[in-house]
């Protein structure tokens, strides 16, 4: 796949993702458009690394709304009733699934939440 499909590709995964938890505003969107802008350059610079593009943009939006105070996507998978999210796994590889740490379970892979 060629970069910008990969970029697309990316886009398109963490979009839906926001969607299904319900965090496809304007705001919201514009995080992922500057997540996706800023990945451009990574890209760039290390080509073989394509693979990993989709899961670090699903981090790099995830960890911008933390630092804005807001937790995305939330876990509604597992029994613990602390408000707690997703993380992205592996940090770095191909093939990337939210997984909630605290029940030690794969919940989707990236893309693919409901």
């Amino acid at each position: 796949m060629n970069e910008p499909g990969i970029l697309l590709t990316a886009r398109a995964m963490v979009l839906h993702d926001l969607a299904a938890r319900g965090f496809d505003d304007a705001v919201m969107v514009s995080v992922l458009e500057d997540a996706v802008a800023g990945r451009q350059w990574w890209l760039d610079q290390w080509p073989d690394g394509a693979e990993h593009i989709a899961g670090l943009v699903a981090q790099d939006v995830q960890d911008r709304l933390v630092d804005s105070g807001v937790r995305w996507p939330r876990c509604t998978a597992c029994d613990d009733l602390n408000d707690h999210e997703l993380r992205i796994e592996p940090e770095l590889g191909p093939d990337p699934h939210w997984v909630c740490e605290r029940a030690g379970i794969s919940v989707a892979p990236l893309g693919r939440l409901t």
